[in-house]
């Protein structure tokens, strides 16, 4: 109300020395009564008039700078509403992203594992089928020579097997038979050192290759 009160006298004394400067003093006809009430009156009307018309125009000024102030305000919470949301859909589609990535890591890392898992399967599988198939053509190697050697020794056991007539020798065949039979022996005692060596010689040669050739089947499975 004060700031009203000095803003409408401000604005009387201002119009005020205007009008007294443009306002001309009114013709009096000779012969009549001048009445000044009348003019005063009239003359604090127009300024009432002209006052009121500045203040309606200072509100009407005043309600158009608060609405563009408003529609301003608006535009910016606008705009900053707008800016927020896209934002928000960014830091969605980065975390979808991020997601997506991880999830492919973990993918490709189960993959590899898997594959990683098949392989050393199939590499433990190819080993074991060639140690087994080594064993075993070893196993029949050595059952088709134990088989072989037998065969000789009955072979040479029954050709050297000679029926042993002694009933018609006198003492000195005797002894000559005797001598043969001995030496006989002797040969047979020194052939089964030679095949006992030679057995003992095939029994480290195989212990001795078994794994070599394992290793090497390793290698190649690798």
């Amino acid at each position: 109300i004060k700031f009203f009160q000095l803003f409408f006298m401000f604005i009387f004394r201002e119009e005020e020395g205007k009008f007294m400067t443009n306002i001309a003093a009114p013709k009096i006809p000779d012969g009549e009564k001048v009445d000044f009430d009348d003019i005063h009156r009239k003359r604090q009307e127009k300024d009432l008039s002209e006052l009121q018309s500045l203040i309606e125009a200072h509100f009407v000024q005043r309600k158009k700078e608060e609405e563009e102030l408003i529609a301003l305000v608006n535009r910016i919470e606008k705009r900053r509403a707008e800016r927020a949301e896209q934002q928000r859909v960014r830091t969605e589609r980065e975390k979808e992203r991020q997601a997506r990535q991880a999830e492919e890591k973990e993918r490709k890392e189960l993959e590899e594992q898997q594959k990683k898992m098949n392989d050393d399967a199939k590499k433990k599988k190819a080993l074991t089928n060639m140690t087994q198939q080594f064993s075993a053509g070893q196993k029949t190697k050595r059952g088709g020579k134990k088989q072989t050697e037998r065969e000789k020794k009955k072979k040479i056991l029954a050709d050297r097997k000679k029926p042993l007539t002694v009933d018609h020798l006198n003492e000195d065949k005797l002894k000559e038979k005797a001598n043969e039979m001995w030496q006989w022996l002797m040969g047979l005692e020194a052939e089964k050192f030679d095949l006992s060596e030679k057995l003992k010689r095939q029994k480290y040669d195989v212990s001795y290759s078994l794994p070599k050739v394992a290793a090497r089947a390793r290698w190649a499975a690798a």
